[in-house]
Order: C-alpha cells, then sequence, then structure tokens
C-alpha cells in the first residue's frame, strides 16, 4: 500500500540543518505513526511522503515555509515573573500555553529581576532541513481514527492514555533531539508536528502536581 491521505504511516527520519549537524530524530524504538492528510506531519514532509511505500528511503529540503515556518519576533514576550508564581524556573526550560490554535510550547529565554523573557517559536523556525526519512509501514485509517483526526498507534487513542490529549514531558540532555515528543528541554524539541500560530496572549503557570510540569494559560488580548 502506498501512502495517502487517510492512511496511516509510520516513520523514522533524521533532521539535519543546512551545515549537516543533526537537530533532530526519531527514536531508534520510536517511530512516528500520522494519519495523514490531517496536519500532524509538517506540511512539506506530508507532501513529500505521498505515494512511498514501507521499504521506501528518500531525502527532503524543506524551507521553514514547508517546515516549523520563519522566525517570528512578536512570539518573544517579556511576562510578569509573578505569573509563573512560586514554580522554579530556569532559563531553557519549556512550559505549554494555551492559544488559539491549542497548546504551545514556549521557552524560557531570559530571567530578570522582576519578569521573564518568554518565546513562543519553535526551536527549529526559520531553519532550512534536511529530512532523511524511511517509511516502515502504511495501511488504511480506521473511521474512528479519521473521526478523531488522528493515528490510534496499537489501536489505543492517544487523548484517552493523558489527562490533557497530548504526551507527557519528559527530559532529555543529548545534542541530538528526540522528535515527536513534548520536552522540558529547549535542546530537545519536537520534529514532526505543524507549526501552529500562536496568539500573543501573556502566561499564567500552574503547577501539575502529578507529573511535575508547568502549564500556562495565554490571556486573549
Amino acid at each position: 500500500m502506498k501512502i495517502s491521505r487517510n492512511t496511516v504511516a509510520t516513520v523514522a527520519f533524521t533532521v539535519t540543518d543546512e551545515s549537516g549537524k543533526v537537530v533532530g530524530r526519531t527514536q531508534p524504538d520510536e517511530p512516528v505513526t500520522a494519519l495523514i492528510g490531517y496536519h500532524f506531519l509538517v506540511p512539506g514532509l506530508e507532501k513529500a511522503l505521498d505515494g512511498h511505500e514501507p521499504g521506501d528511503s528518500f531525502s527532503v529540503t524543506l524551507t521553514p515555509r514547508d517546515s516549523y515556518g520563519e522566525f517570528d519576533e512578536t512570539l518573544v514576550q517579556e511576562i510578569d515573573r509573578r505569573m509563573f508564581g512560586d514554580f522554579p524556573i530556569a532559563v531553557g526550560n519549556v512550559f505549554e500555553a494555551d492559544s488559539n490554535s491549542g497548546p504551545v510550547a514556549v521557552v524560557i529565554k531570559e530571567i530578570k529581576d522582576k519578569t521573564v523573557v518568554v518565546d513562543g517559536n519553535h526551536p527549529l523556525a526559520g531553519k532550512t532541513l534536511n529530512f532523511l526519512v524511511e517509511v516502515k509501514d502504511v495501511r488504511e485509517a480506521t473511521e474512528e481514527e479519521k473521526k478523531h483526526g488522528h493515528a490510534h498507534p496499537d489501536g489505543k487513542c492517544p487523548s484517552e492514555e493523558h489527562e490533557h490529549g497530548h504526551c507527557c514531558c519528559g527530559h532529555h540532555h543529548d545534542d541530538d533531539h528526540e522528535c515527536c515528543h513534548h520536552h522540558h528541554d529547549e535542546e530537545d524539541h519536537e520534529c514532526c508536528h505543524h507549526h501552529h500560530d500562536h496568539d500573543e496572549g501573556e502566561c499564567h503557570c500552574h503547577h501539575h502536581d502529578d507529573e511535575d510540569q508547568c502549564q500556562c494559560h495565554g490571556d486573549k488580548q
């Protein structure tokens, strides 16, 4: 079977920048499983996958427009330190924020006496990237997957396994980044999801006691 809209593709890939440095990769034992045609993958990668089948390997170079977008200076904001409450913060921490397009990640870039500078751009925004891709599997999507708008790996809906309907964050400290997971380190980032436009709301940080995480909620302006 070939990859097309309403198929579920499982792929592994490594991402490099223009200098050849590895800036992202899927874990060897955790390839990405995506429902094609529903904007889970960056648009250029999803387009490049069309027509491929299991066993295919290829590379594709994507401009920022087709991957994680151009760097947007308006997504760099200076907010009141008190919005994080008593939660300990450090440069490089990633928090989840609400936006008009759903949850987004913001990175702490600088901590001042009374304010904190956060950046809502994807860490790979503004970069031309090369994806080296291997197609592992392709199958027809189920009616439930099409209704939900995402793949159900192992037949299970991710939103039923996680309280907030997305992956739990984890800490990673190596230089090569694992793709398709939410991380608490600026050096680790998602390498497959589509980059959404953010609103310009400020952040209110809320601690998740069960997961040792924080969540920022945007104030619509």
